[in-house]
C-alpha cells in the first residue's frame, strides 16, 4: 500500500478483535512515530506502549469518548512537555500520531485517537513525571470488521477540494 492509498482508505476503527499484535508490529508502529518530523527536530514526545488489559480499561475512563481504548490490543499514550509553552508542540504530537496510525493501517491494524481529559487520573495510572502531559492516546488493534480495511467510502465523505482551496487570498 502506498502513502496516497493509505491516506485515502484510512478510517477510525473503534472495535477490535481480541487478537494481540505481534511485537514486530508494535515496534513498527512506535518506530514510525519516532521518525515523525517535529519543529526544530525537538522530538518532544515519549511513548508509553500499553498492552495490559486493566491499564487499558483504566485509561479508557480518562476521556469522554475514549472507551475504544479498553478493547484495544495496544494503546500508545503520547507523553509530552507542557503544551502551553510552545504552540507548535501539539502540531508535533499530531504528526507523530498520524505517522503511527498510517504505519498501523499499512499492517492492516486499525486505530483511533482519544483525547485524555482526566490528566491526574492518567498520570496516576501510567506513572509519568509531574512535569509531563498526556492529551492524546491512540488505540490500536485488528478491526472486528475486516471489510473496513478495503476500499469502502468513508461515512459522510470529504468536502470537495474546490470548497476548501483558496489561491493566494481568501
Amino acid at each position: 500500500m502506498n502513502v496516497s492509498e493509505a491516506i485515502r482508505l484510512k478510517r477510525a476503527i473503534r472495535n477490535f478483535t481480541d487478537q494481540p499484535l505481534p511485537d514486530a508490529s508494535i515496534r513498527a508502529i512506535l518506530n514510525a512515530g519516532r521518525h515523525a518530523q517535529s519543529s526544530k527536530n525537538t522530538q518532544p514526545w515519549n511513548f508509553i506502549a500499553i498492552t495490559d488489559k486493566p491499564t487499558l480499561k483504566g485509561l479508557s475512563e480518562c476521556g469522554r469518548y475514549s472507551s475504544h481504548i479498553a478493547g484495544a490490543a495496544l494503546c500508545v499514550a503520547i507523553i509530552h512537555p507542557d503544551p502551553g509553552e510552545k504552540f507548535q508542540l501539539m502540531f508535533d504530537i499530531g504528526q507523530t500520531a498520524s505517522y503511527m496510525q498510517l504505519a498501523a493501517w499499512e499492517l492492516e491494524i486499525g486505530s483511533c485517537i482519544a483525547s485524555i481529559y482526566e490528566l491526574d487520573k492518567a498520570r496516576e495510572l501510567l506513572d509519568f513525571p509531574q512535569d509531563m502531559f498526556l492529551r492524546i492516546a491512540i488505540s490500536f488493534g485488528y478491526p472486528q470488521n475486516a471489510d473496513l480495511l478495503v476500499n469502502m467510502p468513508k461515512k459522510g465523505g470529504r468536502r470537495p477540494l474546490s470548497e476548501i482551496i483558496h489561491l493566494n487570498k481568501w
